[in-house]
């Protein structure tokens, strides 16, 4: 129960946002100001502290590294594969795909934290690390590709890659800032959360899932059951420790990012269609993630 709880408050500040942003003054016009403040900033410093304040060791749980690298790499291939399929919007899939293969980090290092301790926080950190830049090119390229940008100028000024990339160097190098700036870092970083979720909420049109419900129900199919499968099946193969195995498993089984509607509105994708399925994702993570704990607590 307490597992199934840990999202509750990110699918209540979802609700918050839509509620705010149809009954008050605080409209879309206020809504698109802060996703923007979200997407440029916010987003980014989460992601660089979230990096930076988890030393990595060379070489330290490389085959760890390794399967998480693989199960996103599975979601990838998936997901791209569906614009394939006869009949898909190539808008609503280049917007969509991302939902497939991206994680909620901010959840997944809180619920680190509460399985495994500084061990587990140290070995989610791993899997953020090597992780987050695979699904933020992938998740740009579709979008890229379908709004006419350029794909590399697109990564060279994405804030979200910038971030990530920064927090790899600045860990590598054993960069720490003084306390006072690491503790201002840190807050910003952790606004990113609940006016991302929030946005999300403003722009939810639950509706506009329906404009192509099988490509929705199969990107949440890769999320919630296909790559958590994987990546139990491949942690067992591997051998993996105990307590990286279960980081694996949660790392996989997470909801989607929030910020995958944020990075769709921004690059000119449909931002309703993905707001629905990261609102979707988040109540089946509540469903989903502690079934998939319990079942790992079930495996020898």
């Amino acid at each position: 129960m307490r597992d199934l709880l840990l999202l509750l408050p990110d699918f209540l500040l979802i609700a918050s946002g839509f509620v705010i942003c149809r009954t008050t003054a605080l409209d879309r016009t206020v809504w698109q100001a802060a996703e923007r403040l979200v997407y440029y900033l916010l987003f980014p410093v989460l992601l660089f502290t979230s990096i930076v304040r988890n030393p990595l060791g060379p070489g330290e749980a490389a085959w760890l590294a390794l399967a998480g690298l693989a199960t996103v790499a599975l979601g990838v291939a998936l997901a791209y594969a569906l614009a394939r399929w006869p009949g898909v919007d190539a808008r609503l899939h280049a917007s969509g795909a991302q939902v497939a293969f991206r994680f909620n980090s901010y959840v997944a290092l809180a619920l680190a934290e509460r399985l495994g301790g500084a061990a587990g926080v140290a070995h989610m950190a791993v899997l953020v690390a090597v992780c987050v830049p695979l699904c933020n090119v992938a998740a740009v390229l579709p979008l890229a590709r379908h709004g006419g940008h350029h794909f590399g100028r697109e990564l060279l000024r994405n804030p979200l890659i910038i971030g990530t990339l920064a927090g790899l160097l600045a860990n590598l190098a054993g960069l720490r800032f003084p306390e006072a700036v690491e503790t201002t870092l840190q807050r910003i970083g952790q606004a990113a959360l609940p006016l991302g979720l929030m946005a999300v909420g403003a722009g939810l049109q639950l509706g506009a899932l329906t404009a192509a419900p099988r490509l929705a129900a199969a990107l949440l199919l890769i999320r919630h059951a296909l790559l958590p499968a994987f990546a139990l099946a491949l942690g067992l193969w591997l051998g993996l420790p105990a307590l990286q195995l279960s980081m694996l498993l949660v790392f996989a089984a997470m909801p989607t990012a929030s910020s995958c509607y944020v990075l769709a509105v921004r690059m000119g994708g449909n931002g309703p269609f993905v707001a629905g399925l990261v609102t979707v994702s988040t109540l089946l993570g509540m469903l989903t993630l502690p079934a998939w704990i319990a079942l790992r607590q079930a495996t020898p």
